[in-house]
């Protein structure tokens, strides 16, 4: 089973639709994509349900569904195992950002997170996973996947967040306040948290 975020609605990917009995099920195949898209932004629909017979076919299928580009950012922690976290358009985020020609995902990953904060120092301990969800350009939808890495730094220098990219704030957030933080991101974002990360998290 895959997931894929429409803002806050997760579209399941999945070869079991039994489980789903209360969800819109469309055939992976067939849907029309954007439409689908346009009718979850507009809450016209929820609780949907792409479906393929072939476990194995699902993310070839899906990537078939709407152009991809590739990103990659960083969970990042320092010595305290304060979070590093974003703000941007009125929502905590993640350090993230568009793969380049010629870099390796780990290369993209580090640099992105350099380049939105500011933070020196940075080296990868563990691949955390990867997300999908959706954006739009000049009406057309894509998909963004997005590789995401356990990051740890040694500085403290102070951050800075990158401006031009619509970021008005890079700071350490403890568990009490990240955990309060993700109540104001995004779906995606909060499923990158392990339980045991965070105080009284639900999702």
């Amino acid at each position: 089973m895959y997931k894929v975020f429409v803002k806050e609605v997760a579209i399941i990917l999945t070869s079991d639709k039994s489980k789903f009995k209360d969800h819109h099920i469309f055939n992976i195949k067939k849907v029309d994509f954007q439409d689908l898209i346009e009718k979850i932004e507009n809450k016209e629909i929820e609780n949907v349900v792409l479906y393929s017979k072939s476990e194995k076919k699902l993310l070839k299928r899906l990537h078939k569904l709407a152009p991809i580009v590739i990103a990659g950012g960083g969970l990042v922690l320092n010595q305290n195992n304060d979070f590093l976290f974003i703000h941007r358009n009125g929502k905590w985020d993640l350090p993230k950002g568009k793969e380049e020609k010629g870099e390796t995902i780990e290369e993209t990953s580090i640099r992105e997170v350099k380049e939105e904060t500011g933070v020196k120092n940075l080296h990868i301990t563990d691949y955390l996973g990867h997300t999908y969800h959706t954006f739009s350009r000049k009406g057309k939808v894509k998909l963004k996947l997005t590789h995401w890495f356990i990051m740890e730094t040694d500085s403290n220098k102070k951050l800075k967040p990158q401006k031009k990219e619509g970021i008005d704030k890079a700071v350490w957030l403890n568990k009490e306040m990240a955990t309060l933080a993700l109540k104001e991101s995004y779906a995606n974002i909060r499923e990158l948290f392990p339980d045991d990360m965070l105080i009284n998290h639900s999702r």
